[in-house]
């Protein structure tokens, strides 16, 4: 099965992305800061599918893919540009999924918020699902900021407490509730809040994200 990786992203429209950050950063910088996340995601994800035979990447746009940003991520890392569905972000991650699936893709599915994470795990992802059902990378506030299917369990995302520090818990236990065998990854911390902007300001090696933000 062709490795699919599916980048789910908003828009850098200032007001309405990272609207967490925007005590911190202003509008504007809570805008560029969303885009430079993006990009940093994206060339993860280009570097990953170098070394992966027969990999693709897909950049799923929300609210739709025809902000300028998208476009010219598009040219620049060589991937497709799909609209996200309407829906919670549940319902959105799910159809994005089970449409690779049934498209005889094997899926993993990110967020943008993670700059820690490597090649190396989007590589241990795509392994675990040889031997599980689903592949998930626990965030440090209690949701994920990775997760793989290789099969069918809409039951993971109906109903769950997104944004809350409840998501894993509640991940887990419908995996658990419905028999399916999931893997997880070692947990990563994801940018949300100023306290998550001050500590990735304090890394020097996110000085290319957190500069004159």
């Amino acid at each position: 099965m062709m490795p699919l990786l599916i980048v789910f992203a908003r828009a850098p429209v200032p007001g309405q992305c990272k609207t967490r950050l925007i005590p911190a950063l202003g509008a504007e910088g809570a805008a560029r800061a969303q885009e430079r996340l993006l990009r940093q995601t994206l060339a993860t994800a280009a570097a990953w599918r170098a070394g992966t035979a027969g990999a693709a990447v897909e950049l799923h746009c929300a609210p739709d893919g025809a902000h300028p940003a998208f476009a010219a991520c598009a040219a620049e890392y060589d991937v497709r540009l799909v609209a996200q569905r309407p829906g919670d972000l549940g319902a959105r991650m799910w159809l994005a999924l089970i449409t690779a699936l049934c498209a005889g893709m094997r899926p993993v599915l990110v967020g943008t918020d993670c700059p820690e994470r490597a090649v190396t795990h989007l590589e241990d992802a795509f392994a675990k699902l040889d031997t599980h059902d689903a592949v998930f990378g626990p965030a440090t506030d209690g949701g994920y900021v990775l997760v793989g299917l290789a099969r069918a369990l809409p039951e993971l995302f109906a109903g769950i407490a997104w944004s809350t520090s409840r998501v894993m818990r509640e991940t887990r236990d419908r995996a658990c509730s419905v028999g399916a065998r999931i893997a997880l990854q070692a947990p990563l911390a994801d940018v949300d809040t100023p306290a998550d902007w001050e500590r990735l300001a304090r890394d020097p090696r996110y000085a290319h994200l957190t500069g004159a933000a």
